[in-house]
């Protein structure tokens, strides 16, 4: 009988000290709304959001930032919906986002993040050849099919390989607003349809008669030429002060306000750390 009881005894302090290491576990773990900060989006945002949170992770102990990609627009409806806290985007909300989900109590919120730019580049060998500079009628030609060969803008007898992005892609809608005239526009010059900019940069580099397009900090990293648009070069200063065509602004947005998480790592980014991750990773802060 002592046995018995000492063994019931000794079975209810493991049953209770492995209830209390699943209540410890439990309470580690971070909560949707409060602990863990969702960001969900652009491709091309994503590289900063992902450098951030990784000092803002190691930082800070009472948010975890995690950071995952799908397109702008994917974003912008994760937030929507409640399965983001923060969406990345490369371009401005668009009024029939805003008309699907905001009601007079809810409203997205807008914080520009930083400067960016749509970079046309080509193959090195195309470069090479003396492509150096394109108009944006000689681009919007191209992407539509009229221009097909790179003889026709100064370049050798090649058939010329149009890289373009997916439906869904900020990059893509502002490309095609500016370039094409629409952000619906058709392309039907386009050999390639890319996920996303790293895609891009991969079918350009692969190839010796390409031409894409892509975020500037992807650029930055080297691999690719690019063009001058309109006889501007797509340097930094030419992207902040707006005189190159293609520049654009980055964004987070947030579906009514902020979570408490998101605040603080919006905060962070905008901060003298965000800026200076930004600056030293190709990212031109606000």
């Amino acid at each position: 009988m002592l046995v018995r009881v000492t063994a019931m005894v000794a079975s209810k302090s493991v049953v209770s000290v492995s209830m209390l290491i699943l209540m410890l576990i439990l309470l580690a773990i971070p909560s949707d709304g409060v602990g863990r900060v969702r960001v969900s989006g652009s491709t091309t945002v994503m590289p900063l959001a992902e450098l951030c949170a990784e000092e803002f992770n190691f930082m800070c102990r009472e948010y975890m930032v995690t950071v995952t990609a799908g397109g702008s627009g994917v974003g912008i409806i994760d937030a929507a919906e409640g399965r983001a806290d923060i969406a990345m985007s490369s371009r401005e909300i668009k009024p029939s986002e805003r008309a699907r989900y905001e009601r007079p109590d809810r409203k997205f919120r807008e914080i520009v993040v930083g400067y960016d730019a749509i970079i046309i580049v080509v193959s090195p060998q195309i470069y090479n050849s003396g492509v150096q500079s394109l108009t944006s009628t000689d681009v919007r030609r191209i992407y539509s099919g009229e221009i097909r060969n790179w003889k026709s803008v100064g370049g050798p007898d090649r058939e010329i390989m149009v890289v373009g992005r997916k439906a869904g892609s900020g990059t893509r809608d502002t490309f095609n607003e500016i370039i094409m005239g629409s952000a619906a526009a058709e392309t039907p010059g386009v050999s390639i349809e890319a996920m996303d900019s790293s895609e891009v940069k991969t079918a350009i580099v692969g190839s010796d008669r390409a031409i894409g397009y892509l975020g500037y900090s992807y650029v930055r990293a080297g691999g690719v030429m690019p063009v001058a648009l309109n006889g501007i070069h797509p340097t930094m200063d030419n992207i902040r002060s707006g005189n190159y065509t293609l520049a654009r602004k980055l964004y987070f947005y947030t579906f009514g306000e902020p979570t408490a998480g998101a605040r603080t790592f919006i905060d962070f980014v905008l901060g003298p750390e965000g800026r200076r991750i930004a600056e030293m990773n190709g990212f031109i802060p606000p």
